[in-house]
């Protein structure tokens, strides 16, 4: 099964997007959230892909679901390991930003994730008993891509460091922007030993800041 597609955009409607890829047409459910950054009919278009295979006896149907990129769908993924979470329960709780999502989760604000389609009272408390304290990459996805420049070599980093920049750039941060955020909250936070230690860190110093997105 693949996990990427690349193609033109054929038509849209809503969040299901029809692709055009090497003459094969594939449906693509895109969750609310990521639907406005997906271009229009007759653009080209790379989205990373989960696949859900549902089963009706002896047939079966995939669902593709689509994502800009990895880490947008690494955070659907870790959404599906809440027992009570299907694909198309996650996709419909994409509604708000997944970095909103993302910082609800790490602050178990229920009262904000009840208000996502689909998801109640005891799906927010499941949502939060599984994946608080787990979310640090996803709470830095940003609401729409920015240019990516690039920058000249810089000296070398903790390996963990490169961790936490590669993840920032799959996120459309640009690379000096990213260096920057990492140079800084290791400066502030020398103990930080790890990519996910880090990337809390940086997402809590931007919200001290007043920078985080919201």
């Amino acid at each position: 099964m693949f996990s990427r597609i690349s193609g033109t955009v054929l038509e849209r409607a809503g969040e299901l997007v029809r692709i055009d890829a090497g003459g094969l047409t594939y449906d693509v459910v895109v969750p609310p959230s990521i639907a406005p950054k997906i271009s229009d009919a007759g653009a080209m278009v790379t989205l990373e892909v989960y696949a859900h295979l549902a089963l009706d006896g002896n047939a079966g149907r995939f669902t593709f679901f689509g994502f800009t990129n990895g880490i947008e769908r690494e955070f659907f993924e870790a959404l599906l390991s809440v027992a009570s979470i299907g694909p198309k329960s996650a996709a419909r709780a994409f509604s708000a930003p997944m970095g909103r999502i993302a910082r609800a989760i790490d602050e178990g604000d229920h009262i904000f994730l009840k208000t996502l389609p689909g998801i109640g009272q005891q799906k927010a408390r499941d949502i939060v008993a599984k994946l608080q304290g787990k979310v640090a990459r996803f709470l830095l996805i940003q609401d729409a891509p920015a240019r990516r420049n690039s920058a000249p070599e810089k000296p070398p980093m903790p390996e963990f460091a490169g961790e936490a920049l590669a993840v920032l750039l799959q996120l459309a941060y640009r690379r000096p922007e990213a260096e920057a955020m990492i140079a800084q909250t290791l400066e502030r936070a020398p103990h930080v030993a790890d990519s996910e230690t880090l990337l809390a860190e940086i997402y809590r110093q931007r919200t001290t800041n007043g920078t985080a997105a919201t």
